[in-house]
């Protein structure tokens, strides 16, 4: 009992001591859940096409992945997809229960299931999940429980088995099998041949076939270790990890190079041993995997490994040239300084000084084999560590130290402490909570002396600048202190606080850092110098063109010459031995560390180009810059799903290009109602996946290409109708670019903006220019019109005027006839009334006179006056020109009344001219009394009633 008890206790001890044999440097783990990607949670097969996107056999269908967006292609029988498989041309084989076939880009980019179900004979289209695929030249292979089917030139051959086959893979073109019972068997010219059947095989389930060493192959057995496979002789391989390779059974494994191997095993994760069997890495649950239940593993192109999980999928950047150290076994502790001094690497934590043994001929550190233990008398808080006259000094919370081996001894204690730094050979001036300290160095060991300054203030930004023998300090919050020494620099002679006042473009944030051969103040307008002459700060010439107005929080000079900053979490450096853009340096940013520094106590430690150490918030990280900088993978850039906003069925292209419808052609035309579109791209360098940043370009809608940004997406909407080409490009921060990728389509123009509708639109405009024409025509057929009814009434205007002007003229006429008439009327009556006066007068001198000569000429004389009063000559003279005067009158008077005698006529002329009854007896030689009664005989013949007037009748 005791016996077993022990063996108990010496396989613990021997498994921890394995998993102590870790390297220090762990590579980025990142991880990924069903909620992640949006699928089922076992991931049963990988594979990688040839533009870097991977492909999942999950259970709830096929999951691809192209560095920023996850895809879920659910299988049409709804069944587990178990393997997956990429061929040569493209074609993602896939397998499942009681179904083969696989996915290929359609038209449209998307990707389509096509099944082979139908090329299997009818007898044999009934079987279990298909566990393996596997090409070896042109034909594939995929393996059930009991069937092995061949695709060859379109046509499926079927091998089955009665008993089981447990495993299918091919190594150097070469197919192997195990059948259970039967042993290991190799594809040979159409058939299987046993290639061994030794005992210990024949009854081992058979995981992984691998290469190992010339003709020698590896096999991996599920429960029975591993193997060496010399021709048809198999070999036992014993190794420290076969009690776990029993215990935890290997479910995969695959060759990472030509000395390294990864098995995943089904509760001890993932682990990597080399050619001899010996452990160099494990990554389980507490690295980061999800779970320790390993169900597939691949290596990419840029040699890093995918793990399907039973629950989930994580990447390891195994080849990443960027580790993480964590010297505490819960890795929650943040790292702020690191050093490397006597063969240990030391760092500096948030709980303490911890150490680990390393070997330095290994020219990656983080590679070495160790593990860390906690410096004694080192609990709390520590700020820095530095090697000053071989001795290593560490700065703490509560006071300084001096580490020696695996055990710190106090120099004083209780007085907060910062930093170190030498001021002579036998001198050290401490940044202290409270001010400085001097520390003096005799008989080899340091000794605490006094109090230097008497300021009390915090300074953890110290440097001496021996050229002008001061010391500077500089407090982010107040502004930098110059601090003059004494010749013996022993004493503080003046102490000087440099403001705005002093050149600074700001009291606050100011930070000093010691170069080789400068002293050099970083501000929050960028990298300051002072000018001891002038006692002013002044833009540093040298720095302004590298950093420009970049405020920095760290800045750190290695042995080569570079420049490491830190500049708001960004963490980056300046490389003088790679040149670019016609400069003498480039700038190499680490957008990776961002989020994973301590923020406010920067720390970079680079020991030379391959291990540079800078601190975290979780552990200490360990960057590889040579191997970074070397990196040879440029980027690449993919056109994700393009689908239209707005529509129902919204993919325009599924991402994937195949042979007819290459990138850059004429793949979509739209109908205009489909202008608005939306963009994905994005780039399979995943470990490089915070590095990555997009540009991109629309041509016929943009000129330029968009400032670079890590944004994976693109919306354009209410595009216009043309033919438009979408172009994306990626870079690293390296300045590496990505071959751009194109994508060609059509926007069809509006119904109101199509040929037909510009037909419609020209012959509507014809028809609203012969609208226009036949409107200006009436227009000016109106203005015509007007015109001339202005026109004619200006005649009729003009017409009546000289109507009235006649009528005016007329009545003149009128009223001057009438008073010729009337003069002419009174003549007669005056030349009446005279002769008859005359006749009067000689009538006495007739019957006076007695001669009878006499008598008889004055009787004579007297007849001759009567005659003349008779005579009708003057009247007719009087008719003719009273109708001229008044519009035939008479004539129309006669005409209407024929019967009126010529007395009657004279009658009623003169009353048309208005004369009296007395006038008209005159003119007529009758009696007033007679000229009534003609009245009276005139109004009868006339018809006249009673109630006319006489005058008016005659005057209408």
């Amino acid at each position: 009992m005791k016996g077993i008890r022990l063996l108990i206790l010496m396989l613990l001890f021997f498994s921890f001591s394995i998993k102590g044999q870790d390297p220090i440097g762990l590579p980025q783990v990142t991880s990924y859940g069903g909620i992640d990607y949006g699928a089922g949670t076992q991931n049963w097969g990988i594979a990688q096409d040839k533009n870097g996107v991977l492909f999942f056999a999950n259970n709830e269908g096929l999951l691809t992945f192209n560095g920023t967006y996850w895809k879920r292609y659910p299988f049409p029988n709804k069944t587990i997809l178990r393997s997956v498989k990429i061929d040569r041309t493209g074609r993602i084989f896939v397998g499942a229960q009681d179904e083969i076939g696989y996915y290929h880009p359609n038209k449209n980019g998307v990707l389509t299931y096509y099944s082979l179900k139908p090329l299997i004979p009818k007898l044999d289209r009934q079987f279990a999940d298909v566990w393996n695929i596997d090409i070896v030249g042109d034909a594939i292979y995929f393996r059930t429980v009991t069937k092995i089917f061949r695709l060859l030139n379109r046509k499926i051959d079927v091998y089955n088995t009665p008993l089981t086959w447990v495993y299918m893979g091919s190594v150097n073109n070469e197919l192997f099998a195990h059948e259970i019972n039967i042993g290991i068997k190799t594809f040979k010219d159409g058939k299987w041949m046993v290639r061994c059947k030794d005992p210990r095989i024949i009854n081992s389930g058979v995981t992984a076939v691998l290469p190992y060493s010339g003709d020698t192959l590896l096999l991996a057995t599920l429960k029975d270790g591993l193997f060496l496979l010399v021709g048809d002789k198999l070999i036992k391989k014993t190794t420290k990890l076969d009690k776990i390779f029993y215990d935890d059974r290997i479910n995969c494994a695959i060759q990472i190079n030509p000395n390294l191997y990864a098995i995943g095993t089904t509760s001890a994760a993932l682990l990597i041993v080399d050619r001899n069997g010996v452990l160099q890495q494990q990554f389980s649950y507490a690295e980061g995997l999800l779970n320790n239940n390993i169900r597939s593993v691949l290596l990419d192109h840029h040699r890093n490994l995918w793990v399907g999980l039973d629950d989930g999928i994580s990447f390891i950047a195994f080849n990443s040239a960027i580790k993480h150290i964590y010297p505490d076994k819960n890795k929650q502790i943040s790292s702020y300084a690191s050093r490397i001094f006597e063969n240990k690497l030391y760092i500096g934590t948030s709980n303490g000084l911890f150490s680990a043994p390393i070997s330095l001929t290994k020219s990656d550190i983080s590679a070495n084999k160790a593990k860390f233990e906690e410096v004694k008398n080192t609990k709390g808080q520590t700020w820095g560590l530095t090697e000053i006259n071989e001795h290593l000094l560490l700065a703490k919370e509560d006071g300084a130290f001096d580490v020696k081996g695996n055990e710190a001894f106090s120099l004083y204690k209780d007085l907060g402490t910062w930093l170190y730094r030498p001021i002579g050979k036998d001198k050290v001036i401490a940044g202290t909570y409270t001010g400085l300290q001097m520390l003096d160095f005799k008989n080899n060991e340091f000794v605490n002396n006094r109090n230097l300054s008497s300021l009390n203030e915090p300074l953890r930004f110290v440097v001496i600048d021996h050229k002008v023998n001061c010391i500077w300090a500089s407090h982010p919050y107040r502004g930098i202190f110059k601090m003059d020494l004494s010749p013996d620099k022993k004493h503080i002679i003046k102490t000087t606080l440099l403001t705005e006042e002093d050149g600074l473009p700001l009291t606050l944030y100011n930070y000093v850092f010691a170069l080789k051969d400068k002293i050099v103040f970083a501000t929050s307008q960028g990298i300051y110098e002072y000018n001891p002459v002038k006692k002013k700060f002044y833009v540093s010439n040298f720095f302004r063109p590298i950093f420009k107005k970049l405020p920095l929080q760290c800045l750190v000079q290695d042995k080569q010459g570079k420049l490491w900053f830190v500049s708001d979490k960004k963490v980056g450096v300046v490389d003088f031995g790679r040149k670019s853009n016609k400069q003498g340096f480039t700038i190499v940013e680490l957008p990776e560390l961002r989020l994973q520094i301590v923020a406010g106590f920067e720390h970079i430690y680079p020991y030379d180009d391959n291990n540079i150490f800078i601190g975290a918030n979780k552990g200490l990280l360990h960057l590889d810059y040579k191997k970074y900088a070397a990196n040879i993978y440029k980027p690449n850039v993919l056109l994700g799903q393009i689908s239209i906003i707005g529509a129902k069925d919204s993919i325009l292209f599924g991402g994937y290009f195949d042979k007819e419808h290459k990138q850059g052609g004429v793949l979509a035309k739209l109908p205009y109602a489909f202008n608005s579109l939306h963009f994905e791209f994005g780039s399979t360098l995943f470990e490089q996946r915070e590095n990555i940043e997009f540009s991109y370009q629309l041509k016929g809608f943009e000129d330029s290409w968009s400032t670079w940004s890590s944004k994976s997406e693109k919306d354009y909407t209410n595009l216009k109708h043309g033919t438009y080409t979408f172009t994306v490009k990626a870079r690293n921060n390296l300045g590496n670019e990505s071959l751009p990728v194109s994508y060609r389509f059509t926007i069809d123009p509006a119904w109101y903006e199509s040929n037909l509708a510009y037909v419609i639109y020209f012959i509507f405009f014809v028809f609203l220019l012969y609208l226009l024409k036949k409107f200006q025509e009436k227009e000016h057929q109106k203005e015509q019109d007007k015109l001339r009814q202005q026109h004619q009434l200006e005649i009729e205007r003009n017409e009546q005027m000289i109507t009235k002007l006649e009528k005016e003229q007329l009545e003149a006429d009128v009223e001057f006839k009438n008073k010729e008439l009337a003069s002419t009327t009174m003549h007669l009556v005056q030349r009446g009334k005279l002769l008859s006066k005359i006749g009067d007068e000689l009538m006495p001198l007739v019957k006076q006179t007695t001669n009878t000569d006499a008598a008889d000429d004055l009787k004579k004389v007297i007849r001759l006056l009567n005659e003349a009063k008779k005579l009708d000559h003057d009247w007719d003279q009087f008719a003719v020109h009273f109708d001229h005067v008044h519009a035939n009158f008479l004539s129309n008077l006669k005409d209407r009344f024929p019967n009126l005698s010529s007395n009657d006529l004279k009658l009623c002329a003169y009353l048309k001219l208005n004369l009296s009854s007395k006038e008209i007896a005159q003119l007529l030689n009758i009696t007033p009394r007679a000229v009534e009664v003609s009245r009276y005989r005139l109004r009868k013949k006339l018809g006249l009633t009673p109630e006319i007037n006489l005058f008016d009748f005659l005057f209408k």
